[in-house]
């Protein structure tokens, strides 16, 4: 790598009101004070980009740089307007007076300009999420796409497929056939769909978000004229969060820069996790090659971490091939190693999580100041559970609560229906899923349900049929046939197998079409399934969750207002954030890394990042945890494969700790569990109940 002097660009004032030298370190410094010419930092996870990007902009605008001929691009607003408020704090210069914002409002503020030759008015209009589902499913209707009872993608699952295809610049139809296959039978009218909602947002001179990038980028690779003008403008754009541009953002950025070729991008390799939303890698892992005279900066301190937490981190990162290797280095002291807990299963890995919350919060350690990371939303649903019951109060960053969610209480209201054939709630709920049968007509049968003295007795015959308006019979059928596969004996004391027959007879099909994230919330329902494996009957299942629910929402209405949760969150949502203690649960090969990404190209390499990302969230304390026990569709139990994340890691970059057999529960009024130190002295033993170094 080059090395650069540290000296103001040529033909600047050799000094500067801001005094950087003071403000930032050696490897900040050479950043902001870098010469012309593209820039590429790669900037470690917490050592401060932010900073950089603000310096760099104050320095910029130091050196005589017109605001005006600025443009920082961020993926929110609120970052633009945070950094550029700090510099105006620093040099005095009108905030107003700096192009910022997000790709899509800087997009806008361009598409205004020349919206006549885009075959739009100047006063066009921008339709929001809902307003693009409601415009897509009206296509949808007209066309008669979802007549004669067929289960027609809603307008969710058209957005995501076309937002998707729009901003990784694939044909629709590749991205079905290689993304979507449950959607195949219906291509040919989904893509009647998509041209017709090309037509209606013509005809009412209205763009979605998405156009507001493809008509940038028409703009610029098509009319010469309009490239130069906005190229020559802006004389510097630096780009935030690089590693997350998708393929249709990296061409602007690049058509954009095209004249002075003054082009900062930031961001960092290793946190690129965002590729199910179309961020395109090779943006910024391809950037030294199409920019061959490119400055590379590394910014590897780090002021969030301990030294051991960044030790794990930098032995996880270093296993992946295609990076911009680098080493995060600690400023603060040393602390206690990162904890490797193996517990019995998923119920036990709860209750020690639990348990050590509580032990930390008599530490001193405030809940909010905690947070509990997973690779998917299901494998919070035991915690959930036993936070719960034991009353610690926590916020869901990855969603609802699990049980809150329409795809999990539409499944248990069949179970719900089996147990008890007179919950009106629950047959209205199901009834609605299916094909032709909507609000009036499920008043309608649950007329003739409610009557009844035995309601599965009456779904048996043509009562109910005979009432049903025309189109609707099928559906009907289709739910009878299931309700009454599910109450026959033996199925209808094995809720588990319950929820699978569920899941085949028809909601697998259902959620392809409904949700727009179908797989993960499939993943959910048969992760449910394996979670009713410990109860007898429907009816202890039921009453759990019943119970569990109540608990919920009591607390539902101090949740708004107490501000001491733990944090539940995907890995996902968690990018960005930082807590003291951070436990990383269900570190197993198969749901981290997930299984389905292990099959992708460069899957492994993004799970891996994923899991760094996990890992560099922690600044005092860190826990990894597994269970050595999972269950699985078809058996009760099976043995589990520690991830391949964990087993890769030097023994000597953390600390193991085995929970003891027969140790008392965690939760607050049973004894805390005790831990074991064994001969190797590589455990840790709770003495009273802190842990010791």
């Amino acid at each position: 790598m080059r090395s650069y002097e540290l000296k103001p660009p040529s033909g600047t004032p050799p000094s500067f009101r801001i005094r950087y030298e003071d403000a930032l370190n050696p490897q900040q410094l050479a950043v902001v004070m870098a010469g012309d010419g593209p820039l590429l930092v790669i900037a470690g996870a917490g050592s401060g980009k932010t900073r950089v990007v603000t310096y760099r902009v104050a320095r910029l605008v130091e050196s005589g740089v017109d605001p005006a001929s600025i443009l920082l691009v961020t993926f929110t607003n609120k970052a633009a307007r945070e950094m550029l408020r700090r510099v105006e704090q620093l040099v005095g210069v009108d905030a107003r007076r700096f192009w910022g914002g997000t790709f899509h409002h800087i997009g806008n503020l361009i598409l205004r300009r020349h919206a006549r030759q885009l075959g739009l008015s100047e006063s066009y209009g921008i339709l929001d999420r809902e307003d693009s589902k409601g415009l897509l499913e009206d296509c949808v209707e007209r066309l008669g796409c979802s007549r004669g009872g067929v289960r027609f993608p809603k307008g969710d699952v058209l957005l995501e497929i076309l937002s998707l295809a729009l901003n990784t610049t694939a044909p629709p139809a590749t991205l079905i056939e290689r993304q979507y296959g449950a959607l195949v039978p219906f291509l040919d009218d989904i893509l009647r769909v998509f041209a017709a909602y090309a037509e209606r947002k013509r005809e009412q001179n209205v763009v979605d978000f998405d156009d507001l990038l493809v008509l940038w980028h028409r703009l610029l690779a098509e009319d010469a004229a309009a490239r130069e003008a906005w190229g020559g403008r802006f004389r510097h754009i630096l780009v935030d969060e690089y590693q997350d541009t998708n393929r249709l953002q990296g061409e602007i950025v690049d058509a954009l820069a095209g004249i002075h070729r003054n082009l900062m991008v930031v961001g960092d390799d290793a946190q690129s996790i965002y590729s199910f939303r179309g961020a395109h890698f090779e943006n910024i892992l391809d950037f030294p090659a199409r920019y061959p005279d490119a400055q590379v900066h590394r910014l590897e301190t780090n002021y969030r971490s301990t030294p051991r937490i960044l030790t794990l981190a930098n032995a996880s990162i270093a296993r992946n091939v295609r990076q911009f290797p680098k080493v995060l280095q600690a400023v603060r002291p040393d602390g206690s190693p990162p904890a490797l807990v193996a517990a019995q299963d998923a119920d036990e890995q709860a209750r020690f999580i639990v348990q050590r919350l509580l032990e930390l919060h008599d530490q001193g350690i405030p809940l909010a100041e905690t947070a509990v990371l997973y690779r998917a939303h299901y494998q919070s649903l035991e915690l959930q559970l036993e936070l719960t019951r034991a009353n610690i109060p926590f916020q869901i960053r990855s969603g609802l609560r699990f049980f809150e969610q329409a795809h999990i209480k539409d499944v248990v209201s069949y179970l719900k229906i089996v147990v008890n054939p007179r919950d009106e709630m629950a047959w209205k709920r199901v009834i609605r899923l299916y094909p032709r049968l909507g609000r009036t007509t499920s008043d309608r049968i649950w007329q003739h349900l409610g009557a009844a003295s035995d309601p599965f007795a009456l779904i048996a015959g043509e009562t109910i049929v005979r009432a049903l308006p025309r189109g609707a019979a099928a559906g009907w059928k289709a739910l009878a046939a299931t309700l009454l596969r599910l109450a026959r004996p033996p199925l209808r004391d094995r809720p588990a197998e319950m929820i699978g027959l569920v899941l085949k007879e028809g909601y697998e099909a259902y959620a392809g079409s409904t949700f727009e994230n179908a797989a993960n919330r499939i993943e959910e329902i048969r992760q449910l399934a394996n979670f009713a494996l410990r109860y007898e009957t429907p009816a202890d299942f039921l009453s759990e969750l019943a119970l569990l629910t109540d608990l919920a929402g009591a607390e539902g209405a101090a949740d708004e207002s107490e501000e001491d949760r733990v944090v539940l969150s995907t890995v996902h949502q968690a990018k960005g954030l930082e807590w003291k203690v951070v436990f990383v649960l269900g570190l197993v090969d198969g749901a981290f890394p997930l299984g389905r990404c292990l099959r992708e190209a460069g899957g492994e390499e993004e799970e891996r990042r994923l899991f760094y990302v996990a890992a560099t969230r922690a600044r005092d304390e860190l826990y990894l945890l597994y269970p050595l026990i999972v269950r699985e569709r078809g058996t009760w139990e099976i043995v589990s494969r520690p991830s391949r994340f964990i087993q890769e890691l030097p023994p000597a970059s953390y600390e193991k700790w085995v929970l003891s057999e027969g140790a008392g529960g965690a939760v607050p009024n049973l004894p805390p569990r005790r831990l074991r130190k064994d001969d190797a002295g590589d455990r840790l033993e709770d003495s009273d109940p802190m842990f010791e170094d």
